[in-house]
Parts: C-alpha cells; sequence; structure tokens
C-alpha cells in the first residue's frame, strides 16, 4: 500500500552556529528594544526572524511511501512432552486457529518456528531457535512472538539467557493448572566412589498429588539386577547407602510405584552411573626361601602403583639343624598371628612363592587362608622343588583349594612354555607380546612339577603337554597355580626371554578380579557415534547380541568371532539414553548422552519461565486447558497488550508499527529568488517607516 507524507527540510546557507549566533544576537537586541520601548522593534524583529528563515533554507519535503507489514513470530513446541494429555491435539489446534486469525489482518506477516523436534537435544530448546527468527526480523517491525508450549522450556533457566525488547510476548500454555504428576528426583549422587566402600545418594519422590504421610516403594537395581527395595516418605529427601562392587562403570537403576495421578511414568526411574576405583590393593607375598625368582616377584608388585605390597622371606635354609628359634632367624618378627588371623581379610591377594611348611605358618592359619579364599580372597602358588615333597602345601588346608594336584615328579630339563587351546582365548595369556612370533616365540625354563589336573583353565602347558599355569574359581575367591619357580629366566631375557612382567601383572589381577582380564565378559563402548560391542569368551562362538535401545525398541546385533577369545559388532546409533545389551548369558549397559533427560524431568504444565519473560518484556500467559484460544488484537504501540474482555473471554494485542520504505522523494525550496528578498525588505522598510514618523 502506498501514500504520500510530507515534512520540512532545512539546508543552511550559512553554518549553523553562525545562525545560531546571529539568532541570540538579534533576540538580545529585540529584548533591549523591547526594553527601552523603541518604535518599530517589532517589525525589525521580524524582519530578522525573515532573514534568519532565509538563511535556513527551508524545503518542503514530500515522500512517496509504501507501508510495510509488521511481522508475527508463532512459536510451537513440539517436544515429546506435548504427548502428555491431549497436548498434541490442543497444540495443533490452537496453531491452526491463530494461524486463520492472524493471516485475516492485513498488514501483517507470519513465520512459524518449530521447535523441540530434534530429539537428541536435553530439552526443550525455545529461546536459542527464537533469536535466531528473529536475526532477520527489523525490530521496527516485530508485531510479538507467540509461543504455544507446556512451559517446560530448559534454554531459560536465567533472565540473562532470555530474548529481552522483543515487545509482547504471550505464552499459550498446552495444559492445566495444577496437573498431577509423580517423579523421582535424584538430588545429589557422586560421580565416582571407592569399591567397597559406603557412598551416600540423596533422592527424592515429589508429589503434588500424594495425601500427607504417603509413602512409595523405591527399587534399585545394580547393573541390571536387583539389589535393594525400600519405602521413604513422599515429597522429602532421603539419603539411601549404596555400594561399588568393581572398578569402572556401575549403573544404578531407581524405580518409585505409580502415584494417584500420573502424566507419565517416564519420570518415575532414574538411571545413575558412578565410576568405580580402587583403593590400593593390599598383597601379601611369602617367600618360603631365597632365590632368583623372589626379587622378580617383588618388583612386578612394588612397580604397580596401585598395589601395597607386604612381603616376607623365610631365611632359614632347608639344611639347617641346629635348634636355633626360627625367631631369631628372622630380621624381624614374623608377625604371623596378625597377619594371618587378624588382618587376614584386609589383603586382597596371598601368594606364596616357594614355601614349604616349616612351622612358621600352622595348620590352624593356613585353615584361616582357605576359609578367606572361599570367602572371596584370591591365592596365587608359585611352585618350586618343595611341591613335590612331603613339606607341601598340597597337604594342608589349602591343597583341596589348588586345582592341580602333586604326583611328586619334577622335570628338570630345558622346554618352552606354550599357550593351550584355552590360553589362546583366555584373557591373561591371549595376547601376551610375543605370542604369536612363531611355535617357539619364549625362551626356556629347566624346571616344572607335574601335577594332574582336577580342574580349572590351563592356560600354559610345559614338558610332555603338563600344566604349567592353572587358573580356576573356588566359592567367591580364586586360586592360581604356576608350577614353576623359573618364570625369572625371562626377565633376565635368556635366550630372548619372554614376558614374565606382563603375564604374572595379569595373573595378579585376574585373582584380584580386574573386569578387563574376566574370561566371561561383555563390554560396550560409544565410538563416532557407533555402538561397538565387545564380548570375550573361552568357547568360540557367533551368535548376536540383543539390542535394546533407549525407547524399547529391541534389534539383533550380529558378532562375529576373531579367533582370539573375542568377537565384536558395530552398529551406528543415534538416540540418547540407555542401551542395553545381552547376548543370553551376559549383559551390559552403555550410555549416549544424557541417560535422564530435562524433556521428562517434569511435565507438568508451568508459567514459570513465561512469567519471567514476561517481566522482561510484555505480554501475558494463557492456559488454553481452561479458557481455550484467545482473541487476537492488533493495537497501538504504548497500549495494553492483553486484557479479559474478548469472545474467549480473553484477548492478546499484536503491535501496529507502522513502519514503511520511501520509493521517490520530492523537494521544493519555500524561501527563494524574489519571494525570499520581498519578505526581508518589507519589515524592514515598515519598521524604518515607522521609526520617522
Amino acid at each position: 500500500m502506498s501514500d504520500l507524507g510530507t515534512s520540512i527540510a532545512f539546508s543552511p546557507l550559512a553554518p549553523w552556529e553562525a545562525l545560531y549566533t546571529f539568532a541570540g544576537v538579534t533576540a538580545i537586541l529585540v529584548l533591549t528594544g523591547l526594553f527601552l520601548k523603541a518604535r518599530g522593534i517589532f517589525f525589525r524583529a521580524l524582519a530578522a526572524i525573515v532573514l534568519l528563515a532565509v538563511l535556513a533554507n527551508p524545503s518542503l519535503v514530500m515522500e512517496n511511501r509504501n507501508t510495510l507489514s509488521d511481522i508475527a513470530v508463532v512459536v510451537v513446541d513440539e517436544s515429546p512432552s506435548q504427548d502428555m494429555n491431549n497436548r498434541r491435539e490442543l497444540n495443533t489446534r490452537t496453531l491452526a486457529d491463530v494461524r486463520k486469525k492472524l493471516q485475516a489482518m492485513v498488514g501483517l506477516e507470519i513465520k512459524v518456528v518449530r521447535v523441540g523436534l530434534d530429539r537428541s537435544e536435553d530439552g526443550t530448546i525455545v529461546f536459542g531457535p527464537l533469536e535466531r527468527a528473529l536475526a532477520d526480523v527489523p525490530r521496527k517491525r516485530l508485531a510479538g512472538v507467540i509461543i504455544i508450549t507446556d512451559g517446560q522450556i530448559h534454554d531459560a533457566q536465567t533472565k540473562n539467557q532470555m530474548v529481552r525488547d522483543i515487545g509482547p510476548v504471550h505464552f499459550l500454555l498446552t495444559g492445566k493448572k495444577h496437573e498431577g504428576d509423580r517423579r523421582l528426583v535424584v538430588e545429589s549422587a557422586p560421580s565416582y566412589g571407592l569399591v567397597g566402600k559406603p557412598l551416600t545418594m540423596k533422592i527424592r519422590v515429589d508429589d503434588n498429588a500424594a495425601q500427607p504421610g504417603d509413602n512409595a516403594v523405591v527399587r534399585v537395581k545394580r547393573d541390571g539386577k536387583l539389589w535393594r527395595r525400600f519405602a521413604l516418605n513422599v515429597n522429602l529427601t532421603t539419603p539411601i547407602d549404596i555400594r561399588l562392587e568393581h572398578r569402572g562403570q556401575t549403573f544404578f537403576e531407581l524405580e518409585v510405584d505409580r502415584g494417584r495421578q500420573e502424566l507419565t511414568l517416564e519420570n518415575n526411574s532414574k538411571v545413575i552411573t558412578i565410576n568405580g576405583i580402587r583403593d590400593r590393593l593390599r598383597v601379601l607375598l611369602v617367600s618360603g626361601e631365597p632365590h632368583p625368582g623372589e626379587r622378580a616377584w617383588r618388583n612386578i608388585l612394588k612397580a604397580d602403583p596401585g598395589v601395597d605390597l607386604v612381603h616376607f622371606t623365610i631365611l632359614r635354609p632347608p639344611e639347617k639343624r641346629d635348634m636355633t628359634p626360627v625367631n631369631e632367624l628372622a630380621l624381624i618378627s614374623f608377625p604371623v598371628r596378625e597377619l594371618f588371623q587378624e588382618k587376614l581379610d584386609q589383603f586382597h591377594l596371598i601368594i606364596f612363592d616357594r614355601y614349604r611348611r616349616r612351622g612358621v605358618i600352622r595348620a590352624h592359619y593356613l585353615q584361616n587362608i582357605a576359609e578367606y579364599v572361599k570367602r572371596g580372597g584370591a591365592l596365587m602358588v608359585a611352585a618350586g622343588p618343595a611341591y613335590a615333597g612331603p613339606l607341601s602345601l598340597a597337604h594342608t588346608a589349602v591343597g583341596p583349594l589348588l586345582p592341580g594336584r602333586q604326583t611328586g615328579e619334577i622335570y628338570r630339563r630345558g622346554f618352552r612354555a606354550t599357550r593351550t587351546e584355552e590360553g589362546k582365548r583366555h584373557p591373561v595369556t591371549a595376547r601376551l607380546s610375543g605370542a604369536g612370533a612363531g611355535p617357539s616365540p619364549w625362551g626356556r625354563w629347566f624346571r616344572q612339577i607335574e601335577v594332574s589336573r582336577l580342574r580349572g583353565n590351563v592356560l600354559l602347558d610345559g614338558l610332555y603337554s603338563k600344566p604349567l599355569l592353572i587358573l580356576d574359581r573356588v566359592g567367591k575367591g580364586r586360586v592360581a597355580q604356576l608350577l614353576s619357580d623359573q618364570a625369572w629366566l625371562w626377565d633376565r631375557g635368556f635366550e630372548g626371554g619372554g614376558p614374565q612382567a606382563e603375564l604374572l601383572r595379569r595373573v595378579s589381577h585376574w585373582l584380584m578380579k580386574e573386569p578387563e582380564l574376566e574370561e566371561e565378559y561383555l563390554q560396550a563402548q560409544i565410538r563416532n557415534r557407533r555402538l561397538e560391542i565387545l564380548r570375550r569368551s573361552l568357547k568360540p562362538s557367533n551368535r548376536s547380541a540383543r539390542l535394546t535401545m533407549p525407547d524399547g525398541k529391541a534389534v539383533q546385533m550380529p558378532m562375529k568371532d576373531r579367533g582370539d577369545g573375542t568377537a565384536i559388532g558395530s552398529m551406528a546409533v543415534k538416540l540418547p539414553g540407555l542401551y542395553r545389551i545381552t547376548d543370553g548369558a551376559l549383559s551390559t549397559m552403555v550410555a549416549i548422552g544424557s541417560l535422564n533427560p530435562q524433556e521428562i524431568s517434569d511435565v507438568r504444565t508451568t508459567d514459570k519461565m513465561a512469567k519471567a519473560l514476561i517481566e522482561a518484556n510484555t505480554g501475558s500467559v494463557v492456559w488454553l486447558g481452561e479458557s481455550g484460544a484467545p482473541d487476537i488484537r492488533r493495537v497501538d504501540r504504548e497500549r495494553r497488550t492483553s486484557g479479559t474482555s474478548g469472545v474467549s473471554g480473553q484477548w492478546i494485542g499484536l503491535i501496529r508499527n507502522g513502519d514503511y520504505m520511501v520509493t521517490g522523494i520530492r523537494d521544493t525550496p519555500m524561501l527563494v529568488g524574489l519571494l525570499a528578498l520581498l519578505l526581508a525588505l518589507l519589515p524592514i522598510l515598515t519598521g524604518w517607516r515607522r521609526e520617522g514618523k
């Protein structure tokens, strides 16, 4: 639409400073003349004014103007929380109604911004997209903003993050006041903790529909298995004790019962991950006699910063026949009672290196060790020649725990350790350095104690394919037998040496239940937006793993066995949340993004964020679930932008800015040529004549 606009512009013939000076001097002279009652002063003043106007050179400017339409921005929240009750339907119907009313208004454009469609975002992001939409809208043309939402907006936590000075902002809330919903809130939880040590997590069950004194039952799963169940008071913060059982991530899943009123059950559960770290592992090393391999054990364990080593060597040689008391032969008194009775459970691993019975550790202490292993402790026996004789540990309470039974035979000839079929798949020996360098990659040893295998996994063979390294589980604990005392030859580099430190370190950590060395183990990780699964097993298998997505959808993931004790699978993933993987026997979990998205943490309709934004601008809040869609009006600037006298009971206003664009200009001088001269001379002559009378 075009119209004509007129205005007066000035193009002074002299600098404005000179005109201001001339006007000031003229005013002083006129005031002086008035004070002295001089004749003709009014005509002289008029002449000065006309002369000043001529010097200012006014002109009449006529503009051809094209009126610009105003722009109304409509933001539509289409996030998952709109799926509650009938919000989605109300949202769609309101958008259609708002579009229809705005399109019927002359001189108004509509810009629709849809938010909440990106499920990878944590929460409903409104003001970021709104700011981007307003970036190309001139403020002089902005009529206002209408936001159709449930009020759960997660990028407007503080006023500094909000959009300011954008005119009226009207919130149309797709819900009702005081909606009832129960939700589980984790107020605080540790991000890491020591394995085996108690930790505290604070939780609260929020339920605005609950009655005073109501209780709620909360179930806690640890790594997918039900761990605890307890009742707590609703709307009160409750601390609960938790405990980590292994190193690495532990998943705690908390779930509360259904409440009296529910908008959704998705916020009745939370998933918390806590990273478990081990305190320093305490290892007790008892060497039966000094020998070259003793220092190798000590060096390996002392070099590990996570190990606290207690080492005792029994110095009395076997040929010693005098009656010198044992405690007088020791460099320090051997605290047998303290170690093997009072503080036995404080050790994570006990190693007997070439130990023989001499009456130092008596039978009831060895019985304590056997009970310690069955309760979850770890024991390793590195056998020397004495193990084949009558003073062997095999003839004590420890003997039945060991997977290999001694035969009394000792082989004293060179041999090379080789991996068994189990050893090629077991994580302790599968990837030992040099293991793939040929049929005999490691240097020779020269002594082996013969045993007959009773149970357990034989990882290394020696002479005549006799067991050299056996691992086994007993009760809740673990045991290992190394049937040679010459692993130190690898450390010395004899005939090329071998991975002695690596082997003994892995055996020790397997005994202490490190997850990475479990023979049956399922691991998942996210790398470059792909879910990668690693299954470790002593038995080759290509069976698929079952993957359950965060949305509950289950798919089969193919797995390929690599022949080294592992099978792998990979799949591209996008949906944030918790992924559950199982192969029927083993299970694990892995998370992408937020485990507890803000979008579903609280789904009740709220005007809290809306009121905060309206304080920074102007506008109103309309509860669609109670009053229906409002009327929409155009109002002038500085007028109120909302009211309650509309047809539907309430109206909202959009600013009428009246902005325009100039398409043509005609400039006509007002005081030029003879006309300006006559206008200036006429009052001068009149004043002169007046003064001459």
